[in-house]
């Protein structure tokens, strides 16, 4: 019989030994090292408790402990999703099968070895890294209480909910996946073909046809998004749904962009953890691509170019159904990526007018890569189309703007650059260097850089002064760090 080494709970123990460098001072990448290596070791020990469930002829069980945890690749990010709407709490077994016994052991340890690097991160003036680290405390343990509470969840009726869940809850609504937010006692109408049209039920085919008017249409009401759909109620809900997903990715990448670094430490300190309302961005969700060009042309004469757009001055983004690109979401997380960095917070008119603009693409093409898979967002990785690009100009194409000169482009100029879609490949391929190269060292530098542009303050050495590299240093290093992919 195999015999499983349960170590995350000593590797806590020595924590501060592994993160602190000379001086006393963590850094974000060794968070970052430390980490990958509790994944490593907590792979290591998955794959023992499947070889042991092997041995007692458990397949599915062996099965699940084999796939718990993917494996980590090269320049990705793999980021817990959030529990969805109304998850019940997950009890995890004092009494049960010795193997339900030993996986329950393994992820209790391993939640309370995150929490440690999270609450070390924190304390270190790396809250944001912190951030990225709780949802994955969660999903080992889904009561962990610390976790939840910073995350500004609450416990209503035996299940941890966030506030807005909590109102809903509280008006007797419920989630259902094509119906959104829905009374409870409408749900088996709603699933019976009926839909509530003002204060009367119709049948789902006069529901579309009465909405089908110029106008009318669903609104379809999220934690953070206000969508209006003159599709159908169905579709509507499924794009809402993937805009959730988009913000629940972004929020954790980006929380150093929403909030300083001592607000968020204040957070673990049981300070400010509750929520405040949230904000709801507006997007409208057009039928066709005839409706889409119609309703935008006045504002935007090339909309016809476009498969979705951001509006700024209107704070509204826009899509419209395209069978041709089902499935495929990146134009759609790079627009909506565009609205929220510049709603999130105040955020300055004419975003990278006069200088730095590259990075207000660049991170909108880097969020196109974002996946979902068996409750793990991934983002990023060598085999993404817009980093494979960036490496052909540079390496290939040998076509390359020195980051000294790059920054002193503003929009008007990258975008009438008769070499756009080379410098948009290469915009790309600087974010992904940014967020991954050099071991993660510039990754918080690169949402200090952001958050500069978006308040008015960034100016064309910005970047280098918060990398504490020269711009020749980071030409350098890009370049090295593209002909070292595989």
């Amino acid at each position: 019989m195999l015999l499983l080494k349960l170590v995350p709970l000593a590797a806590v123990a020595t924590l501060g030994l592994v993160l602190t460098c000379p001086g006393g001072h963590i850094l974000a990448a060794d968070i970052t090292s430390r980490h990958a290596e509790l994944r490593a070791n907590y792979s290591a020990q998955l794959a023992e408790l499947a070889a042991w469930a092997e041995s007692q002829q458990l397949s599915v069980e062996a099965e699940t402990s084999r796939n718990w945890l993917p494996a980590l690749q090269p320049n990705r990010l793999m980021l817990a999703c959030r529990p969805a709407a109304g998850e019940v709490v997950s009890k995890l077994p004092e009494t049960a099968s010795e193997w339900r016994q030993r996986f329950a052991t393994l992820r209790r340890g391993q939640a309370e070895a995150l929490f440690a690097l999270a609450k070390a991160a924190a304390t270190s003036g790396h809250a944001s890294v912190a951030f990225q680290i709780l949802p994955e405390v969660i999903r080992e343990n889904p009561d962990h209480e610390k976790a939840r509470a910073i995350l500004g969840y609450e416990k209503y009726e035996g299940r941890w909910l966030t506030p807005f869940e909590v109102a809903k809850a509280r008006d007797g609504q419920t989630w259902h996946a094509n119906f959104g937010w829905l009374p409870a006692d409408h749900v088996p109408r709603y699933e019976a073909g009926e839909r509530l049209f003002g204060t009367r039920w119709v049948d789902a085919e006069d529901d579309q046809t009465l909405r089908s008017a110029p106008r009318k249409g669903w609104d379809i009401v999220t934690e953070h998004y206000n969508v209006h759909s003159s599709h159908s109620l169905e579709e509507g809900v499924r794009l809402a749904t993937r805009l959730e997903r988009l913000y629940d990715a972004w929020q954790q990448i980006f929380a150093g962009f929403t909030a300083t670094e001592p607000i968020l430490a204040r957070r673990f300190a049981g300070h400010g953890a509750k929520r405040s309302v949230p904000m709801q961005h507006k997007v409208v969700y057009f039928r066709s691509r005839d409706e889409y060009v119609r309703a935008l042309e006045k504002d935007e004469p090339q909309i016809g170019i476009s498969t979705g757009f951001y509006l700024a001055n209107k704070r509204e983004a826009y899509f419209y159904a395209d069978e041709a690109t089902a499935g495929d979401d990146s134009n759609l997380y790079h627009e909506a990526t565009h609205q929220l960095f510049s709603e999130i917070k105040h955020s300055v008119r004419d975003i990278g007018q006069d200088a730095n603009f590259w990075i207000v693409e660049g991170i909108a093409c880097y969020m196109e890569s974002l996946t979902e898979s068996d409750g793990w967002h991934f983002l990023g990785g060598n085999d993404a189309a817009r980093l494979r690009d960036a490496q052909h100009r540079l390496l290939v194409d040998d076509y390359y703007v020195p980051l000294a000169e790059l920054t002193g482009y503003g929009m008007e100029r990258l975008q009438r650059d008769p070499n756009i879609p080379m410098l948009y490949s290469e915009s790309s391929g600087l974010t992904y260097f940014l967020m991954h190269g050099e071991r993660a060292r510039y990754r918080d530098a690169l949402i200090a850089y952001l958050s500069a542009i978006y308040q008015g303050r960034a100016r064309p050495t910005t970047l280098a002064e918060l990398c504490g590299a020269k711009d020749t240093v980071l030409d350098a290093q890009y370049r090295a760090f593209l002909k070292g992919l595989k």
